[in-house]
Order: C-alpha cells, then sequence, then structure tokens
C-alpha cells in the first residue's frame, strides 16, 4: 500500500490569530460568537445554533464539545492503492495510515485507531509546544543572550580595571627600586667619599713625613760639613738625635660590596600582586548558564626593605684592615705573589638547605685506593660509604672508603659508563651488546652508550650516545622507556660531539663533559641549550663532570702530555649554575695529576680520581 505525497491542510488558518478576541459561528447566516464546535461535522457552533444542531435527526448523535476541545480537523488525503477512498485510519500493528480497502485486502485482524484523533491529539500538542516557545523559551532566551551581552561589557570593564591596577602597581613598584638604587648609591657615594678622606690623610702623613726625611738629610749634610770640633753638632749630640722617625704604619682601605640580591619570577610577583579566580561557586541564571566569574587583581604587599632584598646591598666587609706591607731594608726583591680571585660568593640555597661559602682553600681529608685498576677515571658513589670506581680498560671495582675490594666486574667499557641509582643498584653499559646492565635494562640499538648517570631526584636515567658523527642525550625512566631524546638546539644545529661524562644539577639542567667540542654543554630539563663553557684560554679537556650543593658545576681539565711522566694539563673548574667560571679549585698542584672523574659525598666533600694513580683523594671546598 502506498501513500500519497501529504499537503499542509488548510484547517490551519481555521486557527484563531493570537490576540483576536472572538470566533464567529460557522452556520450560514449566524453572526454569533462560537462557543461550541461538532466534531462529525467540523462545525463551528453558537449556542442556539448547537441546540438545533443537537435537536435534529440528521446530526442528534454528533459529538459536539466546547470548542477549546475540539478535535482537529484530518487533512484529507487520497490513497495512493486506492485513489476514490480518503486515508482515515491508522494500522496499529504495521503503523502505516490507512483507506477502508486497504483495511479489508491487506490487514485483515490487524488492530486499527481512528487517525483523525491521533492527528487531533498531536496538533493539538504540536500548538501548546509552540504556544510555550512563543511565551517562555524565546523570551527568556533573548533575556539571557542580552544578559550575556551585558556580561561581555562588565568583562572588559572589569579586565581593563585590573590592566590598570597592574600597571600602577608595576609603576610604584619601579620607582621604590629607583628611590633604593638611589639611597644605595648615595651611601656608595658617602664611603668613598669617607675612604678618599682617609687616603687623602694618609697621603698627608707621608708627604710630611718626606718633608722630614729630606729636611733630616740636610741636617746630616751639615754636621758633616762643619769644620769646627768643640761645637760640631755630630759630635756633641745624644745618640737618639741622630735616630730616624720609622716610617709611618698605614692600613689598605677595605671598599665596600655589593651583595647582589637573589629573587626569581615568583619573589616579584609576590610584591606586584597577581590575578586569580576568586574560590567563589559561579552563580546560575535563572534557567541554567552560568554566569562567569571575574578575576580579580591581588596587590603585593611590600616595603623599601622588601626592595633592598630584591636589589641587594651596599655593606662593608667585616674584616680587619690589613697593614701595608713596609720591606725590610735587607729586601730587594720585589715579586709579586699572585692571588686566587674569587668572583662570587655565599649561593643562596633552598630554604631547607644551609648556605655553604666557598673556602679559599682546598683542604685534604683523606685518600684511599680503589684496588685492581690502573686509574680511576670515573666514580660513582651511593649513600652506604661505598664507591664504585672504574679505568680504561673496564676494570670496574667496588670498595668501600678504608679501600677494603667488596666487587669486581670485568667490562667492555671506560671512562663515565656507569652510576649508582638511588636506591644503591649499580646500572653500567656493556659498548659490545650495547645495553644497560646488571641484569638488561635497554638496548639501545644502532646507538652506542659512552656515558651514563643516575638523576638523585626522580630515578631518570640519563645517557650519552654516539652513531658515526651523530651524538645525543636520551632520558629513560626507570623502567627502561625512552621519555626524552636531546640532540639538537633551536636552530638544528648538534649539541654534542661526544659526551663522555654526564650529570644532572640540582635545578634539573644536564650538565655534559664534551671531548670533541671541548666544551660544557648544559641544558635545562626540557632540553633548551642554556650555555656551553669553552674554558678559560685555551687548552680545555674537559673530563668528569659533578655539581654540588649550591649548583656548582665542578668539571675536570686534564689532557696527558706525556704517559711516560704522567704529566699534563691538570686543573679542576668550578662555575656557577650559569656558567660563569669562579675559580680554579684551590688544590696544591703537587697533588693534582691528570684529574679526571669527579663527586661529592653528602658531607660535601669531593672525591677526586686521577688518570696516574689508583687513589682516590677527598677535598673539603666549602666551609
Amino acid at each position: 500500500m502506498a501513500l500519497s505525497n501529504p499537503e499542509v491542510s488548510d484547517s490551519v488558518q481555521e486557527e484563531p490569530i493570537i490576540g483576536q478576541d472572538c470566533l464567529m459561528c460557522g452556520t450560514e447566516g449566524c453572526e454569533k460568537n462560537c462557543l461550541f464546535y461538532c466534531n462529525d461535522c467540523h462545525l463551528r457552533l453558537c449556542e442556539q445554533c448547537k441546540n438545533e444542531h443537537q435537536k435534529s435527526l440528521e446530526t442528534q448523535n454528533h459529538e459536539v464539545v466546547p470548542y477549546p476541545q475540539r478535535k482537529r480537523k484530518l487533512p484529507v488525503e487520497k490513497c495512493k492503492d486506492h485513489p476514490t477512498k480518503d486515508i482515515d485510519m491508522l494500522c496499529e500493528d504495521c503503523q502505516v495510515p490507512v483507506c477502508s480497502k486497504c483495511v479489508i485486502q491487506n490487514h485483515r485482524r490487524h488492530a486499527f485507531n481512528d487517525l483523525e484523533t491521533i492527528y487531533s491529539k498531536k496538533y493539538t500538542l504540536c500548538l501548546d509546544e509552540i504556544h510555550k516557545i512563543n511565551q517562555y523559551f524565546l523570551p527568556s532566551s533573548l533575556d539571557i543572550q542580552e544578559d550575556i551581552r551585558e556580561n561581555f561589557k562588565e568583562i572588559k570593564a572589569s579586565m581593563d580595571k585590573i590592566r590598570t591596577s597592574i600597571k600602577a602597581k608595576a609603576e610604584s613598584l619601579k620607582r621604590l627600586v629607583d628611590t633604593v638604587a638611589s639611597d644605595e648609591i648615595k651611601q656608595v657615594n658617602k664611603m668613598e667619599k669617607s675612604l678618599k678622606e682617609k687616603l687623602k690623610s694618609q697621603d698627608k702623613s707621608y708627604q710630611d713625613y718626606i718633608s722630614y726625611l729630606e729636611d733630616l738629610v740636610k741636617q746630616y749634610h751639615g754636621y758633616l760639613s762643619s769644620t769646627k770640633v768643640q761645637s760640631n753638632p755630630l759630635i756633641l749630640s745624644q745618640p737618639d738625635q741622630l735616630k730616624i722617625h720609622p716610617i709611618p704604619m698605614t692600613t689598605k682601605p677595605i671598599p665596600p660590596v655589593f651583595t647582589a640580591g637573589q629573587y626569581s619570577k615568583e619573589d616579584v610577583t609576590k610584591l606586584l600582586g597577581r590575578v586569580t579566580v576568586p574560590d567563589t561557586k559561579p552563580k546560575y541564571r535563572k534557567v541554567k548558564p552560568l554566569k562567569p566569574v571575574h578575576p580579580v587583581f591581588t596587590a603585593g604587599q611590600y616595603s623599601k626593605k622588601d626592595d633592598i632584598k630584591l636589589l641587594g646591598r651596599v655593606t662593608v666587609p667585616d674584616t680587619k684592615p690589613e697593614y701595608r706591607e713596609i720591606k725590610p731594608m735587607t729586601t730587594a726583591s720585589t715579586g709579586l705573589k699572585p692571588t686566587e680571585k674569587q668572583s662570587k660568593e655565599d649561593k643562596e640555597k633552598s630554604d631547607e638547605k644551609q648556605t655553604l661559602p666557598l673556602s679559599s682553600s682546598a683542604t685534604k681529608v683523606r685518600e684511599y685506593t680503589v684496588p685492581d685498576v690502573n686509574s680511576v677515571c670515573h666514580i660513582s658513589l651511593n649513600k652506604s660509604e661505598r664507591l664504585w670506581g672504574s679505568d680504561s680498560k673496564g676494570n670496574l671495582v667496588q670498595t668501600d672508603l678504608q679501600g677494603n675490594q667488596l666487587q669486581k666486574i670485568q667490562t667492555s667499557s671506560e671512562y663515565g659508563y656507569h652510576t649508582v641509582t638511588r636506591d644503591g643498584d649499580l646500572i653500567y653499559i656493556n659498548k659490545e651488546n650495547k645495553v644497560i646492565k646488571i641484569t638488561e635494562f635497554v638496548k639501545t640499538g644502532e646507538w652506542e652508550p659512552i656515558s651514563i648517570h643516575s638523576s638523585p631526584t626522580n630515578g631518570d636515567i640519563l645517557m650519552g650516545m654516539i652513531k658515526g658523527r651523530e651524538a645525543k642525550v636520551t632520558r629513560y625512566n626507570k623502567t627502561g622507556e625512552e621519555i626524552q631524546n636531546i640532540q639538537r638546539d633551536n636552530k638544528g644545529q648538534g649539541l654534542y660531539d661526544y659526551p663522555h661524562y654526564i650529570t644532572e644539577n640540582i635545578n634539573g639542567d644536564i650538565c655534559t663533559s664534551d671531548w670533541n667540542k671541548r666544551a660544557v654543554v648544559v641544558v635545562n630539563k626540557s632540553g633548551q641549550h642554556r650555555f656551553s663553557y669553552p674554558g678559560q684560554g685555551s687548552g680545555f679537556y674537559p673530563w668528569g663532570i659533578c655539581t654540588d650543593i649550591l649548583s656548582h658545576i665542578l668539571v675536570c681539565n686534564s689532557l696527558v702530555l706525556d704517559f711516560s711522566k704522567k704529566s699534563g694539563t691538570n686543573t679542576i673548574h668550578l662555575l656557577d649554575q650559569d656558567g660563569q667560571f669562579l675559580f680554579y679549585l684551590p688544590i696544591e698542584q703537587p697533588d693534582i695529576k691528570c684529574p679526571c672523574s669527579l663527586c661529592v659525598d653528602d658531607e660535601n666533600n669531593v672525591h677526586l680520581g686521577q688518570w696516574t694513580t689508583d687513589t682516590v683523594t677527598v677535598y673539603k671546598y666549602l666551609q
């Protein structure tokens, strides 16, 4: 059974227009108001016509109802299979509209329903929904949309106010910084004036003393030129009259020092203030959409004292003035003894770590041997006071700090190829099989691992590797999963050539000794290149590298020039965390020959291994 395409019924047009007060009776010639409706005739009726309609024999059984309860007239649609018949029923079993012939031919014993009744209910429901949309949903949505548009203006005004507050606070902070800087400069000027006056006074003392000496020379020449014996002052003078007054003692001025303030972006944020979203539950609009919660700018509270702490301050060192040296008369030497220059002091660590100033000299604490090695090329120290040391021939030996051998492993690797994890486990490189193992940890494929380090902060494994002319540093987690590859800088240039020693600083920087580049290459924990340190002057050959509690970087500079005499370049460079050279570790030169391995223990002592011996020497270099 097929249906023809439906057409829109004209019955919709019979509905009263919204706002119309009444509808006229549909009986011909009657102009009274419609109050009733005949569902069978689909005729509008006034009360009088309704009574006559129900009295008529032809229509007395018709269903007459109040007009609002009327049934909607079913649109007339012919059956496609039976063009003379109207579709007026719904087959409940097949859920299709049918005509009376369809019922007889194709839908015997099926259940049917009056299509007009169904249509009328759905029609009324649709009108109700249209009414709801027009009377409630659409006006409410328009009101909320207007409210949202007002919120746009409010947000813009609120953000403009915050921006203005931030700029005003920043200007206030800048002015305070300028004021503090100006006050510090005035203080410097006063100190300079005082020191100059003191030096001027000293200069005047020596000018007077020089005049005294010149007069004394003239006086002595007068004594020598006198020809009178009886009245000659040279003969009659007392011994103290011929005694020269000593040279006046003066002290060298101690200039003030500027201690730069230590601060971070977070410190400045605390002073300036920050923009935050209030911890307030957003209020719902009347029909559910959330109103935005405006951020607020909380201005920082600070004083001149806070700015001084960030900027730094000028202070007079608590040091006794040093007397100028007056050379003995018997000394003819004018040689000057060189001194080490220390450019930075009092590095500030995090709150839970104490500040350990650098010492002007390194003190030998003890020394111990690593048995069965011909040199100590690399050191891994764990918290149980046990040390793994290795030489260039693949001998890997564990010893205690008294030099007692505990274990020995024969490997095929060299230099910085082993590390100890936070749990005290040893991990080392087997270059032949290209794996990391006590038990197999990870295979590196075509890449040859040459250095390894276990992070003391999170247990990650950092590995320096090479493949042909390429080199990289790879990070693995504790389970051996590769999580980071560091190979090139932001310009696409290779960072490494031969990363044969590697360590991690406490700020997360990865520090690598690269023999071929003749440099220490440092990247941050994201792998971004921070700096490369090329040494001081020429001849920088970096070997073992480590860091300490103050974020210093210590690196061996060693080049064996004569294997028979075991001699060569022998310095240990100490850098700050930003790559600035501070000084050479002050170890007496006879004690240091070809250093190649370093590590720092829990007592902040540095353990130094050398190419020339199986002895490890421990130095204290922090006060």
